[in-house]
């Protein structure tokens, strides 16, 4: 039971934790960390909540989660007897679930990213042309405004025609740059998980504020490398612009340059910027969240 507990008591710290982070300004000086920290909480939480059922459940057998766990298996390949009553079996198959949930909802939400890219793709091989000023880039024949990647071993960034028009040189190389970071970093691959947990628990407020905040450091981690090769001010007044313009939401499965509600937030800490997050700090926060990240898998490793 002890296991249980701790596992218990770990899960309810890594939701406490992560309520208090969606208040967090701090993350905004240092987006990569926090993001880092997110990833940290999801994955403790949802480890520490299937082991604290699954040790609950296998307690009878005295040998934690992992040990337990196999020899409940091989009870029941060799027919044996099991010394457990109707709680106990309810833990498990509650534990056994959502491990199932956890599992499958990022696989299915990946699949249909790749699916939703796929289709994309196809559709711009048709309506999209390549443009001298700007090469390397998809433009499509499209007078509103319009600014997204679509990440992938086949990454393509693309911008409407009415983009051209709409910024300066400069600003469009801010945005180019900005949309060069998502891909480069992968940034897709941070907002899954988020995105399939959301699934498995649209009810969670706790959640929903969650994917958002990550969704904002994301996007300020885009700006940050953006700003290494452009003026800030620039992009700060391309995502004036496209705030103003009526930009055209982005497609499913790509990632824009700006978001309606978080737009205010990056041009402030673009045109205002924040004294950046002292090493020293960055380094404890990379190691608690390395360290709650392993906590986990130990207890489930814990003798009974």
């Amino acid at each position: 039971m002890i296991a249980a507990a701790v596992l218990a008591a770990l899960a309810m710290i890594c939701a406490v934790a992560a309520w208090r982070l969606t208040f967090a300004r701090w993350t905004w000086r240092a987006p990569r960390t926090a993001i880092l920290l997110w990833q940290s909480l999801g994955l403790t939480w949802g480890l520490a909540s299937i082991g604290a059922l699954l040790a609950f459940a296998l307690d009878p057998y005295r040998k934690g989660v992992v040990h337990g766990l196999a020899e409940f298996l091989l009870s029941v390949e060799f027919g044996a007897r099991q010394p457990y009553d109707y709680l106990r079996l309810g833990a498990l198959v509650a534990g056994l679930s959502l491990l199932a949930v956890l599992v499958a909802l990022p696989l299915a939400a990946g699949a249909q990213t790749l699916r939703a890219r796929r289709r994309h793709r196809l559709l711009l091989a048709l309506v999209a042309r390549d443009e001298p000023a700007v090469p390397g880039v998809r433009v499509v024949d499209f007078p509103g405004a319009a600014a997204y990647c679509l990440p992938g071993l086949k990454s393509q960034v693309v911008i409407s025609d009415g983009t051209l028009h709409l910024l300066s040189s400069a600003e469009l190389d801010a945005v180019l740059a900005h949309e060069a970071a998502h891909v480069r970093e992968r940034h897709d691959l941070v907002l899954l998980p988020f995105a399939a947990l959301r699934r498995a628990l649209p009810w969670s407020k706790l959640v929903r504020d969650a994917q958002a905040s990550v969704e904002l450091l994301v996007e300020m981690a885009a700006d940050d490398r953006a700003r290494q090769q452009c003026c800030p001010r620039r992009l700060a007044t391309a995502l004036l612009r496209f705030g103003t313009s009526a930009a055209l939401p982005t497609p499913q499965g790509a990632l824009g340059v700006s978001a309606p509600s978080s737009v205010m937030a990056r041009v402030d800490r673009l045109v205002r910027p924040e004294v950046a997050l002292p090493a020293t700090h960055r380094f404890l926060i990379l190691a608690g969240s390395v360290a709650l990240a392993i906590s986990a898998p130990l207890l489930w490793l814990l003798p009974g």
